[in-house]
This record gives structure tokens, sequence and C-alpha cells, in this order.
């Protein structure tokens, strides 16, 4: 797919050009989404990596796996990004600027790019690890990402979180297409993939940030859980998970991402049993 350009578009992402600093759309824009190559809708970024360097162009200090070529500029000095589908040029990465944990900034375009708002849901299983993989591996299910939800502690760490005394509990982030998967086959699969009954934790993890609970956004997606939730309860089970509004997400740290892709191993407390 090639969306047409128009020529200040052409002249970035074709010829390679540069906006003028704080000029660009996305420089001061934080809001829940994705950007999307302009040239052909390839999803590159997610807002969850969206930062403020105060450099005057939209920065990221990750990328969407597999998304983004890199190329040494002719000079030597300077790592061009590219979209890896179409080649259209998108800016440049840096390094060793530690303005983030990751220690990148991606430094694109904003007319390289262009923002789609996406649909989120927050769900507390357990260790995030094993809900985080579970999820990943749903249809219509962009991103999953681990953090914290429900504590009174701004930008808490995992030993915060750890000591109980926060209110944290831990929480995934699932970033979904509501035409593809549905919030309410989100919430089935979230009671298939741990145990809902158990009232202290799950499996061998114990405390409370390890309980079961469903962070609900609006009046809709209340109204699902507790459905599911009776739907349950009309099975026999003993239900322990609880529900609460969602509130601000701590994004956790980079070495919980992920984590079972990055260490090769496979959830040692959350399986998958079907239910529904």
């Amino acid at each position: 797919m090639s969306n047409k350009l128009t020529k200040e578009e052409e002249n970035i992402i074709i010829y390679k050009g540069t906006e003028a600093p704080f000029s660009g759309e996305y420089d001061d824009f934080f809001i829940e989404g994705f950007y999307h190559c302009k040239q052909c809708d390839t999803r590159l970024y997610s807002s969850d990596d969206k930062f403020n360097a105060g450099c005057g162009w939209p920065s990221f200090d990750d990328e969407l796996p597999g998304t983004i070529d890199k190329k040494i500029d002719a000079d030597g000095r300077r790592t061009e990004i590219l979209c890896s589908n179409c080649g259209g040029h998108l800016g440049h990465l840096f390094k060793g600027e530690n303005l983030t944990e990751k220690n990148s900034r991606y430094c694109v375009n904003s007319l390289s790019i262009k923002f789609k708002p996406s649909s989120s849901a927050y769900f507390a299983g357990g260790c995030f690890w094993g809900v985080e993989h579970l999820f990943q591996k749903q249809d219509g299910v962009y991103l999953v990402t681990s953090g914290y939800m429900g504590g009174v502690t701004n930008n808490p760490s995992y030993q915060d979180v750890c000591t109980g005394k926060t209110g944290h509990l831990e929480v995934v982030k699932v970033s979904y297409d509501p035409k593809i998967i549905s919030y309410r086959e989100l919430v089935q699969f979230f009671f298939e993939i741990h145990d809902s009954t158990q009232k202290n934790g799950q499996g061998p993890d114990i405390g409370p940030q390890y309980l079961s609970a469903i962070f609900y956004s609006n009046k809709e997606e209340f109204e699902t859980a507790v459905k599911v939730i009776n739907l349950l309860k009309s099975k026999g089970y003993d239900v322990a998970t609880e529900l609460f509004e969602a509130s601000k997400f701590w994004k956790a740290e980079e070495y919980h991402q992920d984590y079972y892709q990055k260490n090769n191993k496979e959830p040692y407390c959350h399986t998958y049993k079907k239910i529904f």
C-alpha cells in the first residue's frame, strides 16, 4: 500500500529532508495510540515509548519489533531510520544521551508519520510476565505492556510495589483493535489464563500486588466485566476478581517487558484453560 504524499511529505519521506524543529504536529502530542508510516500505514511506534526530548521533533525510545531499518549516513556520523516495509525516511536514531532508561532517541519527522488512537484494556492476574506473554498471542492485540496501577505512589518502582505498601497491582495494558477482538473476548480470555478463585495472589506469588482484578475505563467495560463474572459464578466458580476504576498506568522497568521472550522461558503459573 502506498498513500499519496504531499510535496512537503515527499521532500522528507522520499528525498530525506527534515522539517523545522517545533513545527511538527506530533512534537508536543501525547495521546494513547500508535504512530504509522505516512507512506504505507505500517505501525512503527507506540505512544508508550514517546517522550518529550525537548529537541523539537517527536521522540521515541523504542520501536515496534521489526518495523525500523537503520542505515549509517554518508558522512558516517548519524544513523538514519527508515520504515522497513516501504523504505520511507523517518529521521535519525541517537544513542548515549541518557534521556530515558533505554538510552535511545528515535528522532522522527511528524510529516513521516500519522497517529491512530487505540483501545486499551487493563488486567491484573498475578505476576505480569505470564499475563503479558499469553495476551501477546491473541489476534487483534497490538501490544501488551507490563506495569502498575491502583496505588498512591507516583512512578513506583518494582521494589516499591513488592513491599505491598503502595497499593499497586501488577497490571498489563492490552492495546487492541476492537474490530478484530472485542473487549468481552479479552475479559473472557483473561479468566481462562489465571485462577480467578485464588484470593491471596496467583500460584506461588502471594501478596496484594498479585491479586486478580480488572480495571475498567468506562461504564460499558464495567458492565461487560460484571456479566462475565456472573456467568462464571453460574458455572460454579467462586470468583475473587475485583473491579476497580482505571487510574494512572505506570509502565514497569524495561527488564520486565517481554520477559519470557527475552529469557526464552515459559510462564510458571499461567496456562490457558478453556472455560467459555
